[in-house]
């Protein structure tokens, strides 16, 4: 699906570099540069099959293993695709030098937006080294998860000057980096060599740079070891003054969500983007359902528990009576983290949209959805986990991210919560009103009941296979 989906947005592009001029070219440049920016981050850190780990104890110095890692990085869907895009200068070039100072302008814009994608997503883990860092990746991830919705703003504003050639626009693409390569292929055209060497040299210094820069964050990665921070001392007193297994479980898994960075970046991101999605869609005729979103998306984002926790499951396992306590136990804390927000969303948000008749339907919904949300955490997560990597980067999710089908079965959950709302459905559609609320709290209790018990009767059938493949 990916390399569907890459090579027809890279042969698209293609043909638009090709015929559309420079500016449109320079445009598409910085469309796709943005891209190899922001996508690793929401894919969980970028294509990391080798590992600078791997290299560790290899004679290479830092700039040789970048360059090596910079043409192991070409190989992959991703790097293909926009490849064939930027090959649109190529394809556009007219006579024999300018095709071969396209040539040149490719592999060197290539190599510019492969290393600077390096060389940020290196910097962000180097800046997660710290508690401070972690937080900040938090934020970060957020911002880069609604990043969309700005970009389409932009895009809005900057289509019509690109179409009506704004001489402003053009000028500021041009002299980004970006830009150096499609200014090389029209000034080889126009046979202006001065502009064209002047280009070539500048995009070829700011890759030297780049390679440089990370070459030096490799080194810090490898030399640098991750940072242990030991549990407070009240948190310490909380997990002994837990009274039952149930309590012990939540207790752990509410300091857990506080503390791994990994666990608040998705949950960050899984709320804002559920409030902050509905409020730009259908002109605000959404948001009075928006904590109905965040539960869609936490479902979506944050049923991969026993992932995160990785082999601990064995302590589970190994215990008599611990799986009840401990699907249970995160089911619960699960439900104490969101219910709250999504509570809270669907209280005031039909009021202060103006939109008082939505109450009885958010109101008679969510706590359906929440409770089938609450059981299909756990249950996808005893069936369908992956295995994610520990570190500094809450975005990394290394080569272990979750396969086509996993991610069909979550985005699948989240349409048979509607099943679990049904019942309240039909009481507001023919009118029944306000008798949806209660309906849909004992439909969301029952979920959750039911969906915990099978989660539990997997987690004992099958807890050595789930421990082995979380070992993986």
């Amino acid at each position: 699906m990916g390399a569907l989906v890459g090579l027809a947005a890279g042969g698209f592009s293609l043909r638009f570099i090709a015929t559309g001029g420079t500016t449109i070219a320079a445009a598409l440049v910085l469309v796709w540069t943005v891209g190899w920016l922001v996508g690793p981050i929401l894919m969980g850190g970028g294509d990391e099959t080798l590992r600078p780990e791997n290299f560790a104890l290899l004679p290479l110095s830092p700039t040789k293993l970048a360059f090596g890692l910079l043409g192991a990085s070409i190989a992959g869907v991703p790097p293909v695709a926009t490849a064939i895009a930027f090959l649109g200068l190529v394809v556009g070039a007219t006579g024999v030098v300018p095709t071969v100072v396209a040539v040149i302008a490719v592999v060197l814009a290539l190599a510019f937006t492969v290393l600077l994608s390096r060389v940020i997503i290196s910097l962000i883990g180097a800046v997660l080294g710290s508690r401070r860092g972690k937080d900040l990746g938090v934020l970060l991830a957020a911002l880069v998860g609604l990043s969309y919705l700005p970009l389409r703003y932009a895009a809005d504003a900057v289509v019509p000057a690109l179409t009506q050639a704004s001489p402003g626009l053009t000028a500021t693409l041009l002299w980004l980096p970006t830009g150096w390569g499609p200014a090389a292929v029209e000034a080889a055209t126009a046979g202006n060599w001065p502009v064209v060497a002047g280009a070539l040299l500048a995009l070829a210094i700011v890759d030297g740079a780049l390679l440089w820069i990370w070459g030096r964050l490799l080194t810090r990665r490898l030399t640098t070891p991750p940072t242990n921070i030991a549990p407070t001392r009240r948190a310490k007193a909380a997990g002994r003054s837990a009274r039952t297994p149930v309590g012990a479980v939540i207790g752990k898994e509410l300091r857990m969500w506080g503390r791994d960075a990994r666990r608040r970046a998705i949950l960050l991101t899984s709320v804002l983007i559920g409030l902050l999605i509905p409020a730009f869609t259908g002109s605000g005729f959404m948001l009075p359902f928006a904590g109905l979103w965040v539960v869609a998306f936490s479902v979506l984002q944050l049923s991969n528990l026993y992932g995160y926790d990785g082999t601990s499951i064995w302590h589970t396992i190994v215990t008599p009576g611990a799986a009840r306590a401990d699907i249970r136990g995160r089911q619960w804390a699960w439900a104490l983290i969101v219910g709250p927000v999504v509570v809270l969303a669907a209280v005031i948000l039909p009021g202060v949209t103006g939109r008082a008749w939505a109450y009885p339907w958010v109101l008679g919904l969510l706590p359906a959805m929440l409770g089938a949300a609450a059981g299909f955490i756990v249950l996808l997560s005893v069936y369908w986990p992956y295995p994610v990597p520990q570190g500094e980067n809450p975005f990394a999710l290394g080569n272990n991210r979750p396969g086509f089908a996993q991610v069909m079965v979550r985005f699948l959950s989240i349409l048979i919560l509607a099943v679990s709302a049904a019942p309240s459905l039909i009481l507001l559609i023919v009118g029944a009103g306000w008798f949806a609320v209660p309906v849909g709290v004992l439909a969301g209790a029952l979920a959750a009941w039911q969906l915990g018990r099978l989660a539990e009767q997997r987690l004992l059938d099958r807890g050595p296979e789930l421990l082995a493949q979380l070992g993986s």
